[in-house]
């Protein structure tokens, strides 16, 4: 589950990363098409999860499938608060509320991008710093629960 409130405000998009790797069971040339994604049902049927594109992918190398949108997890995203600290320094305040209405606990990558010189100085939940552009946090959801990340950052240009 991955929630990037920048771009889309309410929606939790659900993806499916695999090795394509021996150990995974694969492990050969994967050709540039169709992946289709399926899940045994209660009843032992198989269900239609999603779809995606993939490019043509080598043995041993990571294949990411995007399924779609969740149906039962909402993301909330809200600045809080703004300071100018001087002519070239701020602080933005926000707040990201994750709501699981599925029956498990679920862990959902929120992605948050930032410009110029950036740094998280308060958070209520670790972060990762993933480039010069983007933070990451894993927030584990409870099943029928909601959890709120918090966090400021401040900019300098």
């Amino acid at each position: 589950f991955t929630y990037d409130g920048q771009r889309d405000e309410k929606k939790v998009r659900v993806s499916m990363e695999f090795m394509n790797s021996a150990e995974a069971g694969l492990g050969i040339p994967l050709p540039r098409g169709t992946i289709r994604v399926m899940k045994t049902d209660t009843d032992g049927s198989l269900e239609f999860v999603g779809e995606d594109q993939i490019d043509h992918t080598p043995k041993d190398e990571k294949v990411r499938a995007l399924l779609g949108n969740a149906f039962d997890v909402v993301g909330e995203r809200l600045q809080t608060n703004h300071r100018q600290i001087s002519d070239r320094v701020a602080e933005d305040d926000f707040e990201i509320k994750l709501r699981n209405h599925k029956t498990e606990d679920i862990v959902v990558t929120v992605i948050e991008r930032n410009w110029g010189d950036w740094k998280i100085i308060q958070q209520s939940h670790q972060n990762t710093k993933k480039d010069a552009f983007t933070a990451e946090w894993q927030i584990p959801v409870k099943a029928d629960g909601e959890t709120i990340l918090t966090y400021t950052v401040r900019r300098t240009w």
